[in-house]
């Protein structure tokens, strides 16, 4: 398996999700893939630790969320752990030298990242204590 991502490791945990990457942007866009039935098939790419309108498809059974931004210790990184949830957080491209940085960071970072990831299918590798990785499948 080739890593083509990694970040922060909200908590350790052997469960190592599979999914094709789906980027959520907004309140809709959680209602809609909650609604469709298919949550299980995604793991979920969001922007940052503190997007709030994740938490029901937290609650609904998502598998595993890749965050752009935000550290274990933000509302994401709290709910992964409460729901036990594989989470990356402030995920990087292992290939590129972009790095998030708060107050830092343009758009182009997180561009990057969504047309790497998004529509690949990926493993979530968080049986690390600190660095959680997603690996294409």
């Amino acid at each position: 398996m080739q890593v083509v991502a990694e970040g922060y490791n909200a908590f350790e945990t052997t469960k190592s999700p599979v999914g094709e990457v789906k980027y959520l942007d907004s309140p809709q866009d959680v209602i809609e893939i909650v609604q469709s039935g298919k949550l299980s098939e995604f793991i979920l790419l969001v922007r940052g630790g503190t997007t709030t309108f994740l938490t029901p498809a937290l609650s609904m059974g998502a598998i595993g969320v890749i965050t752009m931004s935000g550290a274990p210790e933000s509302h994401l990184g709290i709910l992964s752990r409460e729901f036990q949830i594989p989470c990356v957080m402030t995920a990087h491209l292992t290939d590129s030298d972009s790095r998030y940085e708060v107050g830092n960071t343009d758009n182009s970072h997180f561009v990057e990242i969504t047309e790497a990831l998004v529509g690949k299918k990926v493993q979530l590798l968080c049986d690390d204590d600190e660095v959680g990785r997603v690996s294409l499948v």
